[in-house]
């Protein structure tokens, strides 16, 4: 005779279901080694990281029209400490307005793993931070 499925089982047979499913967003620089768990790799700085030959990085797809906005980058730049809070609302605000965005993530949506790639020397304050955690909420 069959048993019911506790609810127990049930909860955690769909969040299984749901990590097998949800794409992973990860951040890394241009400048480190590539790795079999990076995935479809995606440059997002609009301009071409400096020291870097075309044919030598390994990256899937060049989205360069998600990046933050010439303005806004400038902008930020200037002071950077001073900026970054007022940053990432403005960066959200640009993404969530804009058709590239909505096409990427089109893009990206089944991926199993997407390296969001960054020249940045500044890892704690940067676009692709901002841009993980958006993609992460928006891919949720």
């Amino acid at each position: 005779m069959l048993m019911p499925l506790s609810f127990h089982f049930l909860y955690c047979f769909k969040e299984k279901l749901y990590y097998l499913y949800m794409t992973q967003v990860k951040i890394k620089r241009v400048y480190e080694d590539v790795e079999r768990s990076d995935g479809y790799r995606v440059l997002i700085d609009k301009l071409w990281p400096r020291g870097v030959k075309k044919e030598e990085l390994s990256y899937s797809y060049w989205a360069k029209n998600i990046a933050p906005s010439t303005p806004l980058r400038k902008w930020f730049h200037e002071d950077e400490d001073a900026n970054w809070a007022e940053f990432e609302k403005r960066y959200i605000q640009e993404l969530s307005t804009s058709p590239a965005f909505k096409s990427f993530v089109d893009q990206i949506r089944g991926k199993k793993t997407v390296t969001l790639l960054f020249a940045s020397k500044n890892a704690a304050e940067n676009h692709a931070l901002v841009l993980q955690h958006y993609l992460e909420k928006v891919l949720s």
